[in-house]
């Protein structure tokens, strides 16, 4: 896919991601190492969990949603960072063996005002999984170049 630009997006333009499966052990592995809750480490303890078994972080689920989207190339050229996320909402849980992808909808696309060749594109991001079913939400403020800023 080619670079979009921040001059290349609109509002309404939409994005979708391929998808990628978390394996129990991928769960497992990424909350040793950043959310080491029981629901997200121990089968038998999450059993007994009001999940009623074994759930990703909702930390996890972001960085995959996230990866989609950047490992898509829509803005493999034009990002120069973000200055943060807003309104991350955990909607359902991930299990193993579910599949996320990602829909991005661009809200908002702002030219700065000091700096010409750069703005903020606001993104809201929708993780999925194979049942269509919506898992997280957030948005994005994606600081972008301007085409041949």
């Amino acid at each position: 896919m080619d670079t979009r630009y921040l001059d290349d997006l609109v509002e309404g333009q939409t994005f979708k991601t391929n998808g990628l499966t978390l394996t129990e052990g991928e769960i497992i592995e990424f909350a040793w190492r950043y959310d080491p809750q029981p629901f997200h480490l121990d089968v038998q303890a999450a059993a007994r969990s009001p999940y009623g078994g074994l759930i990703a972080s909702g930390f996890h689920s972001l960085g995959v949603c996230f990866r989609l989207f950047i490992q898509s190339g829509i803005f493999l050229e034009s990002s120069i960072g973000s200055p943060g996320i807003d309104e991350l909402r955990w909607l359902a849980p991930v299990r193993p063996n579910d599949t996320l992808h990602c829909e991005v909808e661009v809200l908002e696309v702002r030219p700065s005002k000091s700096k010409p060749d750069r703005g903020i594109a606001r993104l809201k991001y929708q993780a999925k999984n194979q049942r269509q079913e919506a898992v997280l939400t957030f948005i994005v403020n994606h600081l972008l170049k301007c085409r041949g800023g």
